[in-house]
């Protein structure tokens, strides 16, 4: 398959790049020392118009493909902007799907052009601390109160809440026992986050310091019968709708991650000499080099032509899991081996490539993990028995 970029995308590559070279590794360095939220680059991603590449145009959009956001995340992560850069506006690009595919025609007038611009900003309530990646076994429940619901329980690896005032939200509105499946009963919600009913707790955390990650604690949290999406009860197929869009988009970005360690590395490896000649020179050091390029290359290939697929509406759910491990694997061992490049300077923040190491383990553990994925294409590519 071509995979050759056509000029508008070489075009949406270079400006994206041309965008953040204004925030620079020394930029995130002083942002993940200070955990400061990096709302500047926010700003100047929102006012470019690259948040709403993917949006539709009569909401504000662009109206491109994911093939177009997967350009615009991969850039912003090989500029040095790593998983910090991503995750700063990650919700905009693959948590607005459910919105756009089964929100109200209001729905979409009012809140897709706010998020486009930053108007309002919103976090992905997804997660809870008991029931790991088994979603149809969520705890947090969102009881029918007249026109609205109550919402009670807790969510926990929530970025970006510190920072919101949004939240896509999923909850279980029927209890799971009087349902015929574990995927019914659960709803799905974009609404205010109250602080008034919500306590929002920082988790320290390895990596991505100035993108905070959170748990919620929900007591009471009133949503409007107007803030659910879609139907009562199919919050969980909405949410099915986008993760193929997802993991195509987070497999982008970890492929940009291990290209801008990879640089650094063999920036280093030209420069470095040792015994009267540079590193690089020797086999030991060019070679896991060479083999971390070709593996890179491999899952961005993989990468985008899952997006493809999504773009002409095919089915890709192997491509867009076999990308998702493909470059989650690629990126770690490329930001491991650029930190053994460095030797002991590796470990040394000045270099950066630490910094990237520590990010590339959140997207290789999430949004799914390596053996789900590998599991998911045993079962569904292979046709072996389901084994969880």
């Amino acid at each position: 398959m071509d995979h050759n970029l056509t000029a508008e995308q070489r075009q949406i590559r270079e400006s994206v790049l041309k965008l953040c070279s204004r925030f620079d590794d020394a930029y995130w360095l002083a942002h993940d020392d200070s955990g400061e939220f990096p709302e500047d680059f926010c700003r100047a991603i929102a006012e470019a118009g690259w948040i709403g590449v993917g949006v539709p145009e009569q909401y504000g959009g662009a109206g491109l493909g994911v093939t177009e956001a997967a350009l615009v995340l991969q850039a912003i992560t090989e500029s040095g902007a790593a998983n910090s850069g991503l995750s700063a506006i990650g919700v905009g690009f693959f948590g607005l799907n459910p919105l756009i595919a089964y929100g109200s025609e209001e729905q979409r007038t009012t809140w897709l052009p706010r998020i486009i611009r930053r108007e309002d900003i919103a976090c992905f309530g997804v997660t809870e601390p008991n029931t790991g990646h088994d979603t149809t076994r969520l705890k947090t429940r969102a009881v029918r109160d007249g026109d609205r619901y109550l919402v009670h329980g807790e969510k926990v690896w929530i970025s970006t809440a510190q920072v919101a005032n949004k939240i896509m939200l999923i909850a279980r509105t029927t209890p799971l026992e009087d349902c015929a499946r574990p995927v019914d009963g659960l709803s799905l919600f974009y609404t205010d986050l109250d602080r008034r009913y919500c306590d929002i707790r920082v988790i320290d955390k390895m990596g991505r310091k100035c993108v905070d990650s959170n748990e919620i604690f929900f007591d009471g949290l009133p949503v409007p019968l107007a803030h659910r999406i879609g139907e009562e009860g199919r919050g969980f197929r909405y949410l099915l709708h986008g993760l193929n869009a997802e993991r195509i988009l987070v497999a982008a970005g970890l492929v940009g991650i291990g290209r801008a360690a990879l640089q650094r590395a063999t920036d280093y490896a030209r420069e470095r000499v040792v015994f009267d000649r540079p590193i690089g020179q020797n086999q030991a050091v060019q070679h896991p080099l060479a083999k971390n390029w070709a593996e890179l290359t491999a899952a961005n290939l993989m990468v985008f032509d899952a997006a493809a697929r999504y773009d002409r509406g095919e089915d890709c759910g192997a491509e867009a899991n076999a990308a998702k491990y493909l470059a989650a694997e690629a990126a770690f061992a490329t930001c491991t081996n650029a930190v053994m490049t460095h030797g002991g300077m590796g470990y040394a923040k000045e270099y950066h490539v630490e910094r990237y190491l520590r990010e590339c383990l959140i997207h290789r553990i999430a949004p799914i993990s390596p053996p789900l994925l590998l599991s998911y294409i045993a079962e569904r590519v292979l046709g072996l028995p389901k084994s969880y």
